[in-house]
This record gives structure tokens, C-alpha cells and sequence, in this order.
């Protein structure tokens, strides 16, 4: 790999429309990503969080992250 370092985003979801859909909660999910994180040495930049029913189509959070992914590709670090 070159010498430029790679940057990764947290990213959890969950569903605000019946707590008994998604066994896991945003904190279970952000403790084993950041973990995880640490362990592989992954530097990560920016976490995002996303809570909204799946009645509503889109995922906000979700497209934030991508715009932020773009933005930074365009700037060097």
C-alpha cells in the first residue's frame, strides 16, 4: 500500500419501528465498531448514527456519510 492513509467511517443503523426487529442497539453496534477499530488499527474519521423507521424511504444519515466521503476525497489531508 502507498503511503497515504486510509480514513474509514462508523456507520450503525437501527430501526425505530419495533424495538424486537433488530436485536442489536446503536451503543452494542459503536462499542464493537470502535473495538474493532483499535484492534485492526483503523483510523476512523467520522461516525455516523442513524435511527429512522423504515416507513420513510431514504436513509439521511446514510447519504450524509457518502456526500462527506466525496468531499474529502477532493481534499488532502
Amino acid at each position: 500500500m502507498n503511503n497515504q492513509t486510509r480514513k474509514f467511517f462508523i456507520y450503525t443503523r437501527k430501526s425505530t419501528d419495533t424495538e424486537d426487529r433488530q436485536v442489536r442497539s446503536i451503543s452494542d453496534q459503536l462499542a464493537e465498531l470502535k473495538e474493532l477499530a483499535v484492534k485492526e488499527q483503523i483510523e476512523v474519521v467520522d461516525i455516523f448514527v442513524e435511527k429512522q423507521t423504515a416507513k420513510t424511504p431514504g436513509r439521511p444519515v446514510f447519504n450524509e456519510m457518502l456526500s462527506v466521503s466525496k468531499q474529502m476525497r477532493q481534499v488532502e489531508f
